[in-house]
């Protein structure tokens, strides 16, 4: 290895797949393979990816590239791989995305070290993004003791560790933690967006939950760039749809986006689909502000009305009627 960079074959997976343009794309941004500690060879991982519906993944093994080139043939040519990294220091671990062919991140340090920003500068020399992985896991190591300040991202739903519970305590703790500080940093004026991804170890695992990004090519660059900007929702499946749009003055705006309101009323509406008997929540920087429920069937509009004075944004959680999170959004930032 010579500074952090592997030799490698040059089969490393292309960087776009062709002739998908403009459009909403999920992805699962936090996986493993037999390569690290996973037990699905990168194969039966691209399958999986298939099979829950997604169009992108981003390989993620502990503290290696090792894995980097061998997934072009496995991913083909619908499937966009992502090459990454989950870098697991001593206090908490991060996903190091959109990193070259072969570099390598340290993770020998800890919070004490100091060592963390050096780090988040060399993954965004490379045009990368930088996210805060399961905040609050509960062991060793796994709970994130860094700032965000310098992080482009927070994962607030990870994947269970076993196949068949999708939402977990860890979660609730870290979008609860993300809520609360949205307010003050739109008001600052930059916002940390939010992610959800499976960290799949185990077969049944891909894609529960998974990040929907409005991007403007199936491009590793063009999916980074819709995270990056907040342009984006976590859905629990590829069963579950949502859409947020906020109006005012003859004006719209969506997930992700700005909308200049002024002094008029804005009309928030939520468009959703794959979770019956659900309930939609509002949230703004007061909190919960508005409840609605969602048929048998799982499809509904729900529409709701605020204004700039009451509130600098609105974000939508869904949950199934036994509490456990279906899909939940980004803000849309009222202005």
């Amino acid at each position: 290895m010579d500074n952090g960079i592997l030799n490698l074959p040059p089969e490393a997976p292309p960087g776009r797949v062709a002739g998908r343009g403009r459009g909403w794309y999920r992805g699962d941004c936090h996986v493993h393979s037999v390569h690290s500690d996973g037990e699905l060879t990168p194969q039966e991982l691209t399958a999986a990816a298939r099979s829950a519906g997604l169009d992108f993944l981003a390989t993620t093994e502990h503290n290696t590239a090792e894995a980097h080139g061998v997934w072009r043939r496995p991913a083909g040519d619908d499937l966009l791989v992502i090459l990454g990294e989950e870098v697991t220091t001593r206090t908490g671990h991060w996903l190091a995305l959109g990193i070259r062919p072969g570099q390598v991140v340290d993770w020998r340090y800890g919070v004490r070290d100091g060592r963390i920003d050096g780090h988040l500068d060399e993954v965004h020399r490379a045009g990368g993004l930088c996210v805060a992985a399961h905040p609050h896991a509960p062991y060793a190591s796994g709970t994130f003791m860094y700032p965000y300040q310098g992080f482009d991202v927070v994962e607030v739903w990870n994947g269970a560790w076993s196949s068949d519970v999708p939402w977990n305590a860890d979660n609730e703790a870290a979008l609860a933690e993300w809520g609360r500080g949205l307010a003050a940093d739109i008001h600052r004026g930059r916002w940390r967006p939010a992610m959800g991804n499976s960290d799949t170890h185990l077969a049944g695992q891909m894609g529960v939950p998974h990040t929907v990004v409005l991007a403007e090519e199936l491009s590793a660059e063009a999916v980074l760039a819709g995270i990056r900007a907040g342009r984006s929702w976590i859905a629990g499946s590829a069963a579950v749809e949502l859409s947020c749009t906020a109006s005012a003055g003859g004006r719209s705006a969506g997930i992700g986006e700005r909308l200049m309101a002024g002094d008029a009323p804005a009309e928030v509406r939520v468009d959703v689909r794959g979770v019956p008997s659900g309930t939609v929540a509002f949230h703004t920087e007061r909190g919960v502000a508005h409840r609605a429920s969602l048929p048998g069937s799982g499809a509904g509009t729900v529409e709701w009305r605020t204004r700039t004075a009451d509130s600098a944004f609105v974000r939508i959680e869904v949950r199934h009627p036994d509490g456990q999170m279906a899909a939940l959004c980004n803000p849309v930032v009222l202005a």
